[in-house]
């Protein structure tokens, strides 16, 4: 491509990125080519495929949409105020005045949150072909990498206070241009499910046909990034469309802000799905792929009319969130949390709670009937610093005045308490002595670690729940990754040994790349497919107690002891237990190690006897026996008899006063001979 030609593309395209942020679509005076002709002819249309019309349609389509999300709307707005034990004005409406609430549901929520944060998850990038394996190794220490970048633990903690309480949390994996100085990088977020809508019915996110996602913008804010809008814009209210909304503290005024709606939408082209994306505030388009742009070139090396980018949004076909539900419920992608099974517990054990202490308030503080014609000075009365109480005229002071009887509860309403309070314990798996406490009898660290651990199934179901989707958001940036890294980036790591390290990577290695052919037919492109496992990075106290119990029981069976490798192998290879392989590999290196030094041992004690021989000097082997521990007599000789040169008999035992093996030969011979 000629220099000349190669400016008159990027100033095309300068063109075309300027006028989009600068006006509406409806303005524009660029040409886009009709489908019906020819792209070398240059005949082109003004209708951008993203207008007006289409938004009226998408905005109609939302409002469906809306419609039909209005009961689990309803349901995590009622949650939150659960969460933050603000429930009686959802019991008894907004105007009454809340009686004290208990915190055992909150406490129950924040423990399931604590084990999650105890089990933060660390990705592992496998390879399902050979030739990958070195792009999935290096995935491997990137991801996290990327992840540690996004400030994910914070995010992490976020997205179970979404998914404990209400039963759903969702994970937004996006391309961000504004990153990395404008080069651009992968966004991790938590998007809260109030601003998404889908269509109703669905289970899965991929299927519903359209997705938005709405946020409320400022009106001065907007207009600064797009001019164009100055005039156009009204309030919430104004705009048609009202977002459900948390009860905040704060009086929150949304009159000064509009609805920014993201569209996102797929179209079957061929037999693959393009996602394709529109932003768009009241009847503005602000952005579009549909109509984004390519510069055309001619046979002949000349300019054509521009036309529409085919990509689409993202190359993986899919919408860019992943929605995590706690406990599935049908025809929806959302589940339903642990305040929805416990709300009614929480509710009776408040209300017998209040009773309680209001019976106790009642009783605490002694009231009094006076008569209408009584002489007594109820001043007096009741001053308890005073020791005389005034009575006018005569007549007992008891008919006067006498004290009101309250009735005292009986202890079957305390019973009935804390049959309450073990119940919603019982509902959500958060017994005592998943805390630290204890039952009577149980003292031993041991037995309490294994109750933790035997409690804790709720907590670790939710965990593997939410593993699930981190997987799939771990192929989201993989697929990222595949899709922009065009240009090396650098990556600081952790190598071996703990060692800190520096790589750069780029998307080469894992982008679809030609399959070659078989019987002379072409394979078509082939794309590296990689597989995600998702393990705990941290563990919980409980798991490490029982890794170094495990280790230290290992040890004292011998297991570590070069000489029984063996043995310790097969003994390994029937248990189950976390970083089994990589025990098992350590006692064989040890084995097969402990063989190549007795070998090395050997041959050192058969070069000290070559070296006696020769005359290098003596007790060679003698020394190298004591440093090795072997007993001199044992050592073999260079010619398959014993120990030390010379010093056995025929039978192989060792002979007294050093004689050689020469002379004890000879000795034998001539007692043999006849005489």
């Amino acid at each position: 491509m000629s220099m000349k030609i190669k400016d008159k593309i990027e100033e095309v395209i300068a063109e075309g990125e300027s006028a989009q942020e600068s006006q509406p679509l409806r303005e524009y005076e660029e040409v886009i080519p009709s489908p019906d002709i020819p792209m070398d002819t240059g005949e082109a249309i003004s209708q951008p495929p993203i207008g007006k019309e289409q938004i009226t349609k998408a905005m109609q389509t939302l409002l469906e949409y809306q419609k039909g999300k209005t009961n689990l709307e309803a349901r995590i707005v009622e949650a939150y105020d659960w969460y933050r034990m603000r429930h009686w004005k959802q019991v008894r409406g907004e105007d009454y005045d809340e009686n004290p609430a208990s915190a055992w549901l909150f406490n129950s929520i924040a423990n399931k949150h604590a084990d999650a944060m105890d089990n933060y998850p660390e990705a592992n990038v496998l390879p399902r072909e050979e030739g990958d394996k070195d792009a999935a190794k290096q995935l491997s220490a990137i991801v996290p990498v990327i992840f540690e970048q996004n400030k994910y633990p914070k995010t992490y903690s976020a997205l179970l206070d979404d998914l404990i309480p209400s039963g759903t949390c969702v994970t937004g994996v996006f391309w961000d241009r504004t990153l990395a100085d404008g080069w651009g990088d992968i966004s991790v977020k938590k998007v809260d499910v109030l601003s998404l809508y889908w269509k109703p019915g669905v289970e899965d996110i991929q299927d519903s046909p359209n997705l938005f996602f709405v946020s409320l913008v400022s009106n001065d804010e907007l207009i600064e990034q797009y001019p164009h809008l100055d005039g156009r814009l009204g309030g919430e209210a104004a705009s048609g469309f009202m977002k459900a909304k948390y009860n905040y503290d704060d009086t929150v005024d949304t009159s000064k802000e509009s609805p920014v709606i993201e569209w996102y939408y797929k179209k079957q082209v061929g037999e693959r799905k393009i996602l394709h994306y529109c932003k768009f505030v009241a009847d503005e388009v602000l952005y579009a792929t549909e109509n984004e742009l390519e510069p055309m070139m001619g046979a002949d090396g000349s300019m054509l009319a521009p036309a529409p980018a085919k990509g689409g949004l993202y190359a993986d076909g899919k919408y860019p969130f992943e929605f995590t539900s706690l406990f599935p419920i049908k025809g929806t992608p959302c589940g339903f949390g642990y305040i929805d099974i416990m709300k009614d517990c929480q509710l009776k054990i408040d209300s017998l709670g209040n009773s309680i202490v209001t019976n106790a308030d009642i009783g605490s503080e002694r009231r009094f009937f006076e008569s209408s014609t009584s002489q007594i000075n109820a001043e007096d009365y009741d001053d308890k610093r005073k020791k005389f109480v005034r009575v006018e005229g005569s007549g007992n002071p008891q008919d006067s005045i006498m004290p009101i009887e309250q009735p005292v509860l009986p202890s079957i309403y305390v019973e009935v308490y804390s049959m309450l309070v073990n119940e919603l314990k019982e509902t959500s798996g958060n017994r005592d002595f998943s805390q630290g406490g204890t039952t009577a009898g149980v003292t031993a660290a041991s037995a309490i670690a294994a109750l933790q651990e035997a409690g804790s199934k709720l907590s670790r179901d939710m965990i593997t729940q939410f593993y699930r989707s981190y997987e799939q958001v771990c192929c989201m940036v993989i697929e990222r990754i595949r899709q922009f890294y065009d240009v090396k980036r650098s990556f600081r790591i952790i190598g071996e040994g703990g060692a800190q390290d520096f790589i750069q990577f780029d998307n080469r290695a894992i982008k679809p790349h030609a399959g070659g052919n078989m019987f002379g037919a072409e394979l078509g492109d082939k794309m590296p497919i990689f597989d995600v496992k998702v393990k705990a990075q941290r563990q919980s106290p409980f798991s490490k107690i029982s890794q170094n119990e495990l280790a230290m029981e290992l040890f004292g069976k011998g297991a570590f002891n070069p000489q029984l490798a063996d043995q310790a192998a097969v003994m390994v290879e029937m248990m189950e237990f976390e970083g089994k392989d990589a025990v098992l590999a350590k006692i064989r290196n040890n084995g097969l190690m402990a063989q190549q030094i007795e070998a090395m041992k050997k041959q050192m004690l058969m070069l000290g006897t070559l070296a006696e021989k020769a005359g290098a000097g003596q007790g060679i082997v003698a020394s190298l026996a004591q440093q090795f521990g072997i007993d001199p007599a044992t050592v073999p000789s260079v010619g398959g008899s014993s120990a030390m040169s010379g010093k056995t008999n025929s039978l192989g035992k060792p002979l007294a006063g050093g004689e050689t093996l020469e002379r004890a030969r000879e000795r034998a011979r001539k007692a043999a001979s006849a005489k």
